[in-house]
């Protein structure tokens, strides 16, 4: 575990990770989290939180200024030390598990400095994530453009034209929830627990979403992704697998499913996995999708970041008034009494009843004439 002698001082075994998303995986609390992540996104940040990095060493910058992305600033405020470094030569410098110690801005790998680089202090990365917020024209002009181009790019599927083969799940005129690995995903589906037993609707796992159904005590229906964040036992509970491939045909999460010897179908298709899924559900027949971690406002699309948040956008905007998010959801269902409560109620009101008749004599006579009666009735003579 890493100690923290004060403030500016950080000890502890170092875990090293290209990708944030898979990295997050084999972190364990107390550990350096070194990274390669532009412009660290909300999603990602929490991920670095809930598995307890000791610190966060980014070998890119965690903020660039083109939009106020979250992820920094929530590190900071959760106490997290976070230092950007100049290159990534950090990833040779050390390798996993060796011991570190983070003075400020420099790195120390037995006693000799091997990075050094700018420590992100809450108070200028607050000053910095405002002054974006303010600044955010370039952003939506960026997004705007990128958003244009998707729909000259994936006119197949944002028309419909998409061939999707036959699943075995069936969607037709049922409800569908489709879970992203993204913003509040775990909060929102326990929100949805009551909406999920009433309502049983189709279960979707979009890559690390299927982890997040498993863990809520509920079975995904399909999973759909390229299979990357997603573990071996869930990919083994059972769902149907889709796995979303490229336009031309390569389909990296398919070697996986080969490999556990697991069947599955493949999508060609443009656009993120979460965008596929969305489409499955829609064209399949569900009635209404509800999106559980899925971009929802401007700011969540901004800071995902990537080309494919734009395809996304545009996959919403084609779905229309099927779609809805989780947070409307569990605001809006008011869940079905169980038999637990009436049967409670009944109980309750049988030994009040009992009470009653025991402490009125004129009942209790009622009651046994009546009692009286069935036996004669019964059988069971007098």
């Amino acid at each position: 575990m890493a100690a923290v002698e004060h403030a500016a001082v950080v000890r502890g075994p170092v875990r090293r990770g290209r990708k944030t998303k898979l990295l997050v995986k084999r972190l364990r609390p107390g550990e350096i989290a070194v990274i390669d992540h532009r412009n660290l996104d909300r999603v990602s940040a929490e991920d670095l939180i809930t598995v307890g990095a000791a610190a966060v060493l980014n070998c890119r910058p965690s903020s660039t200024g083109d939009y106020p992305n979250m992820g920094p600033l929530l590190l900071v405020e959760a106490g997290i030390p976070l230092v950007d470094l100049p290159d990534d030569g950090l990833f040779s410098a050390v390798r996993d598990g060796d011991a570190l110690e983070l003075r400020g801005g420099e790195v120390l790998s037995g006693g000799q400095v091997v990075a050094t680089g700018e420590v992100q202090s809450p108070e200028n990365v607050r000053a910095a994530t405002e002054r974006r917020r303010r600044e955010i024209g370039g952003a939506l002009q960026a997004f705007a453009q990128n958003t244009v181009e998707h729909m000259v790019e994936e006119q197949d599927l944002l028309s419909g034209k998409i061939e999707l083969p036959r699943f075995d799940t069936d969607f037709r005129d049922r409800p569908a929830l489709i879970v992203v690995r993204g913003v509040d995903h775990q909060a929102d589906l326990q929100a949805l627990r009551p909406y999920i037993r009433d309502v049983r609707p189709v279960l979707v796992g979009v890559d690390g979403g299927a982890n997040a159904i498993l863990e809520a005590g509920f079975k995904p229906d399909m999973i759909v992704g390229d299979m990357d964040s997603a573990s071996e036992a869930t990919l083994e509970c059972g769902a149907e697998l889709v796995v979303h491939a490229y336009p031309d045909g390569r389909a990296p999460g398919r070697e996986l499913l080969e490999r556990l010897g697991l069947p599955h179908k493949v999508v060609p298709a443009p656009g993120t996995s979460q965008d596929i899924a969305m489409l499955i559900a829609g064209e399949k027949g569900a009635q209404l999708i509800v999106s559980v971690g899925s971009q929802f406002n401007l700011v969540e699309f901004l800071d995902k970041n990537r080309r494919g948040a734009s395809s996304t956008f545009l996959t919403r905007l084609r779905l229309g008034e099927k779609i809805v998010d989780a947070k409307g959801v569990s605001r809006l269902y008011r869940p079905a009494p169980g038999i637990a409560p009436a049967a409670v109620i009944l109980v309750v009101g049988v030994i009040a009843f009992a009470a009653i008749v025991l402490v009125t004599p004129g009942l209790r006579d009622v009651a046994d004439l009546l009692w009286l009666k069935l036996r004669v009735l019964l059988g069971g003579g007098v």
